[in-house]
């Protein structure tokens, strides 16, 4: 009897195992390294969220985790204004413009599209947390052709700990996170967390070295 117990133990152990080791997503890098882009056009994020000030909380935190990949970011505030100008004011029409015309404008070799679907502060009785979700793709503004995807999230309650206080504890605790982040932006940091994720080279499926960075074509 206890052998058998410990026979099933053991594979209950050695599921647990494999499922704790899934297979980490697989990128086909062939269309990118044949593309090698070396300027990109980031458009404004479409927001998913109900949160307005996703779009740009988002797009003010992507530049620097793309320079230090290694590439030229188009500037973020003329690349706006020139969109305004052109009468494109809305995320959704200007990820609707054509990849030719952009390449047109902005002489950019690729342009990142973003969606971020969540954004900002929920409450939850004993707890509250500022989540930010995104995802991206790069595309190549000559042909079209779709050079990586990703998707990332950031929580300000990654290794938090609500332990402590008991219930009571608890709930003014999240009480006065809620009333703090209502009253700031407290999605913003946590945007730039997601955005390093989501946009950081040299991580398991992610962007390749750019051709500003030391490491570029070792990926």
């Amino acid at each position: 009897m206890i052998s058998r117990s410990l026979k099933l133990m053991a594979g209950a152990l050695t599921l647990a195992l494999l499922g704790g080791c899934a297979a980490p997503k697989t990128i086909d890098y062939a269309a990118y390294k044949q593309a090698r882009p070396k300027s990109i056009l980031v458009l404004p994020p479409l927001n998913n969220s109900p949160d307005v000030k996703a779009t740009y909380s988002m797009l003010s935190q992507v530049t620097f985790p793309l320079a230090e990949a290694g590439y030229y970011v188009m500037p973020i505030a003329l690349v706006d204004e020139t969109f305004r100008q052109n009468g494109l004011t809305t995320p959704a029409d200007i990820h609707q413009a054509s990849g030719s015309k952009l390449q047109e404008i902005f002489g950019a070799d690729a342009a990142l599209y973003i969606t971020v679907t969540e954004y900002g502060t929920s409450y939850m009785v004993i707890s509250s947390a500022t989540v930010v979700t995104a995802t991206a793709k790069l595309v190549d503004l000559k042909t079209g052709t779709t050079l990586w995807t990703g998707a990332a999230r950031a929580s300000s309650e990654e290794g938090g700990n609500n332990g402590g206080g008991g219930l009571i504890g608890m709930l003014i605790t999240a009480a006065v996170k809620q009333i703090i982040n209502s009253s700031t932006d407290a999605g913003h940091p946590i945007a730039g967390v997601a955005s390093a994720r989501l946009l950081s080279a040299g991580q398991p499926a992610g962007l390749l070295y750019g051709p500003r960075s030391p490491k570029y074509g070792s990926d």
